[in-house]
């Protein structure tokens, strides 16, 4: 790693239109496991001008009817605050075309008499964290979340009523021997009335930069950037069109470790995009608060239809304080990383989805209902037991 560089990430709201996508998406994973913990749900959405389309395929109980579908469309569109013209909850044409699971996927999901539960499709799913943050985040994304949401906070509470609900943030980092010590830049863009200014909005989005990240990395050199087109009235999918699955970087870890193949919104637990991706970040963020490394990346590979990974990698980057393949024996005693195996330690088959649709998937507080429960820190025990004494002497000097 360099001893001195600039590194940045990007955040955007809820109100994007990728990520009023997002959240619809999950709203309908969500609405299926709360009536069916076994559900399978792939629901895609698309957002433009007075329009919201959802695809995809679903395998659940009858009560759930395009109209529920679209009533839970319209809720989430109401509470991230989309009551505009040209897109607003109540006037909006919702379009619904679910159908029914391919039974030729189905099969190879499906647990028999001579095959356990096999994954949702084939693919790499990624985990990472590290010790730039207290939530074993990196940072530049870490703020650049933390800005957003707190700017979603107080616009919903009426303390920030002239900024709309899409808004995106872009902040920059200097690192110095691999730690961050200032912001060079931050750029946030917020909607907003038409009866504010520019300078107006300036000084409504300033304090939150300033708030957020912590105290000294804002200086006079920092370059602010607050809607620096000048103008941000026209927004939402009006302004451009959402997509479920866009902001994969974004949802992740905004570029500081790999990405799998494929996003997370909208998708079952028995889909491997996501639950696989929850355990090798539950697996990574662990090992690093164990004191067993200070970055921690781990990819698993999964073949449709075949229920155990085809490959646990684990890269420490050179500041593990034990051997790489140690921890990756050591990960596949401690945890079943089959689908059904992934989805029982974490208790994902329940409605915990929609939450996780803006602001990060990782970095969050595990919650009392099972939400995030993928940053839960219950494995550090096990993990330095599990190595022996001598490593659990190392991670404890190490702390």
């Amino acid at each position: 790693m360099s001893e001195h560089y600039i590194f940045t990430s990007e955040s955007v709201s809820e109100g994007h239109p990728d990520k009023v996508c997002d959240r619809v998406s999950d709203e309908i994973v969500d609405l299926y496991l709360a009536a069916e913990p076994e559900a399978r749900v792939a629901a895609e959405c698309l957002a433009t001008t007075d329009f919201l389309a959802i695809a995809g395929e679903t395998r659940g109980p009858e009560s759930i009817t395009p109209e529920k579908i679209e009533q839970v469309a319209r809720e989430a569109v109401r509470s991230i605050g989309y009551d505009q013209e040209f897109f607003h909850w109540k006037d909006i044409e919702v379009a619904v075309r679910l159908h029914a699971q391919s039974g030729d996927i189905a099969m190879g999901v499906d647990a028999g008499a001579d095959k356990d539960e096999g994954a949702g499709d084939q693919g790499i799913m990624f985990g990472y964290a590290c010790r730039e943050t207290d939530t074993y985040m990196p940072a530049a994304l870490h703020y650049s979340h933390g800005i957003l949401k707190a700017l979603a906070d107080d616009r919903h509470t009426g303390v920030l009523n002239k900024l709309g609900p899409d808004s995106k943030s872009q902040v920059s980092l200097e690192f110095v021997h691999g730690k961050p010590v200032r912001a060079t830049s931050v750029v946030v863009s917020t909607q907003h009335t038409d009866d504010v200014s520019q300078s107006d909005v300036y000084d409504m989005v300033r304090p939150y930069i300033e708030r957020v990240l912590p105290e000294g990395w804002v200086t006079k050199d920092t370059n602010l950037l607050i809607n620096p087109t000048g103008r941000f009235v026209i927004g939402g999918p009006h302004g451009d069109a959402g997509l479920t699955g866009r902001k994969i970087i974004v949802d992740t870890y905004g570029g500081a470790a790999p990405h799998g193949g494929g996003a997370f919104s909208g998708k079952d637990p028995t889909k491997v995009d996501r639950s696989a991706a929850y355990a090798s970040r539950y697996l990574a963020k662990n090992i690093v608060a164990a004191g067993l490394a200070d970055r921690c990346t781990i990819q698993l590979s999964y073949a449709i239809g075949v229920s155990q990974p085809l490959s646990v990698y684990v890269n420490t980057h050179g500041t593990g304080r034990v051997d790489d393949e140690a921890l990756s024996t050591l990960i596949r005693e401690i945890m079943d990383l089959s689908p059904r195996g992934i989805r029982k330690h974490l208790g994902l088959n329940r409605p915990i989805y929609a939450r996780t649709a803006a602001y990060g998937h990782f970095g969050r507080e595990p919650e009392a209902d099972g939400g995030f429960s993928w940053e839960k820190l219950d494995l550090v025990e096990t993990l330095k037991n599990g190595l022996g004494a001598g490593a659990e002497l190392k991670a404890a000097e190490a702390c």
